[in-house]
């Protein structure tokens, strides 16, 4: 009995201490750690926080990242640039008196209905889409009932306005930005940022951000993870409007690096159409001096002709690096018959090896060697859980910084905070992953005190990393965008 008694007192003594680590943590460690010890229970605990794995993983990546030897001075970024309306998916549908059917994808959208079957469509597997909405009228009613909804919030957007936003937080660096900006859209732009006369129009673009949070229901249909999903009636953007202003407006800016997005946008126009503009992008980047990087971040689509003539018209040959994420990663492997094209859709966290195969046989088949002249010789990979930078060797320096700073911004920005809060984001990236599926990769084991894994592939480089996931996402929207800026920020290219 007497030895029940005294084990019992154990037990209690010890979770009362264990209670004083949870509630005090403020106080001396020394202290806690003493009079653990004075109760003779084994090694004490270590304090959350800062060991956490997620603390130790945020501590790795500020010591990995260090400023590039060679910095960019001045950055041009176009053409595609609006004003988002953020706002809850859910609520903004029921308010225009629709319910929840059947999920079910639409390339176009042409109604309420549409919407509605698309957004819960996407909203049950967690993932982001954008969709354009083809009735100007329709729209605009939709548009008008967003912006006048409690709640509602006006931002920045369109990749190329975002990345400029990202850039210009950089004091000591000079943005220009070309896109259709309207005079809502120029007020929320940073002083930073320059705008050519040129781009500004009377009349603002309105991207609409349904946004929806993990666990979030209507009706059948359950959200895995916060997304969002993006729909607009936006001609100025789709037929790329501002590209002759933007190239023309590079010879007196002098930029060091370019950036051009809104490809995407193209999706609403008409197949003839598209193809003549495809070819004056092409016409347009082959006037940008050589030796000036320029990165392409890409977005979601559904046309895979269209996709298609991205990849082989001459598009990626002309740039240097792009910017992608999972949907688009799988969709342009489909469009252009590559690695694992017959997976209709990932299921749950893109696999990293066939990740890693995809972006392999995107440098090798389509990016610079001995024998091919093209320019493109960096992709930045970016999903909720990892980040993946995959480089042609001899071409860049600085990637691990680069790939480590576009994942804490990720759990910054979502977060909205300074730096990273342990308490408040998770890993949730694969504990041990195949670096390929379509040859003998490594198996790799995740350690949260050595972040950036490292391996190598045929002259190729990759760099991967975890993200810090944020619990409780203030907002998605803009988040590969400012992943791809910080990532470009942090990476030096080598002249030719």
């Amino acid at each position: 009995m007497a030895l029940w008694r005294g084990s019992a007192c154990a037990g209690f003594l010890a979770l009362a201490v264990g209670c004083v680590f949870l509630l005090e943590p403020e106080l001396p460690s020394s202290a806690l750690r003493s009079l653990w010890s004075s109760l003779r229970l084994g090694p004490a605990p270590g304090p959350a926080g800062p060991l956490s794995p997620e603390g130790r993983l945020a501590a790795a990546w500020d010591a990995l990242i260090v400023q590039p030897a060679r910095r960019w001075r001045r950055v041009a970024v176009g053409v595609n640039a609006c004003v988002d309306v953020v706002i809850s998916g859910v609520k903004l549908l029921q308010a225009l008196g629709l319910s929840p059917g059947s999920g079910r994808d639409h390339a176009v959208l042409h109604s309420r209905s549409d919407l509605e079957e698309a957004f819960v469509y996407f909203m049950g597997k967690g993932a982001a889409a954008e969709r354009f909405f083809s009735d100007k009228e329709a729209f605009y009613a939709i548009a008008q009932t967003a912006s006048e909804f409690p709640g509602a919030q006006h931002y920045v957007g369109g990749n190329a306005a975002l990345i400029g936003q990202r850039f210009a937080t950089n004091t000591d660096l000079k943005v220009l930005l070309c896109g259709p900006i309207g005079p809502k859209l120029h007020e929320l732009l940073d002083d930073n940022v320059f705008v050519p006369p040129e781009s500004l129009q009377e009349v603002d673009e309105f991207h609409l951000i349904l946004e929806y949070l993990a666990g979030e229901e209507w009706g059948p249909f359950k959200a895995p993870h916060a997304n969002r999903f993006i729909f607009s009636h936006d001609l100025s953007n789709g037929a790329m409007n501002m590209l002759e202003v933007f190239v023309s407006s590079l010879e007196e800016f002098q930029p060091d690096l370019v950036v051009l997005s809104g490809l995407h946008m193209m999706e609403g126009q008409s197949k003839e159409l598209q193809r003549k503009r495809l070819l004056e992008v092409v016409t347009s980047i082959s006037d940008i001096p050589t030796g000036i990087p320029i990165h392409l971040e890409l977005a979601s689509m559904t046309n895979r002709e269209l996709m298609s003539s991205i990849v082989h018209q001459q598009v990626f040959p002309a740039v240097t690096s792009l910017g992608l994420n999972e949907q688009e990663l799988l969709f342009l492997s489909q469009s252009a018959s590559g690695p694992h094209a017959s997976l209709s859709s990932w299921d749950g966290v893109p696999d990293v090896g066939m990740v890693s195969d995809i972006l392999f046989w995107l440098l090798k088949e389509h990016g610079r060697s001995k024998s091919r002249s093209s320019d493109l010789t960096r992709i930045h990979f970016h999903t909720l859980v990892y980040h993946i930078l995959a480089t042609v060797d001899g071409h860049w320096a600085n990637q691990l910084a680069a790939v480590a700073a576009g994942a804490r911004v990720a759990g910054t920005q979502a977060c909205a905070t300074e730096t990273i809060d342990a308490s408040r984001v998770s890993l949730r990236a694969p504990q041990e992953f195949m670096t390929s599926h379509s040859e003998s990769g490594s198996r790799i084991v995740l350690n949260p005190n050595k972040p950036v894994v490292e391996w190598h592939r045929e002259g190729i480089t990759f760099h991967f990393t975890p993200v810090l996931v944020c619990k409780d996402p203030i907002r998605t929207v803009g988040l590969g965008d400012a992943i791809s800026a910080e990532g470009l920020f942090y990476s030096e290219a080598h002249p030719d």
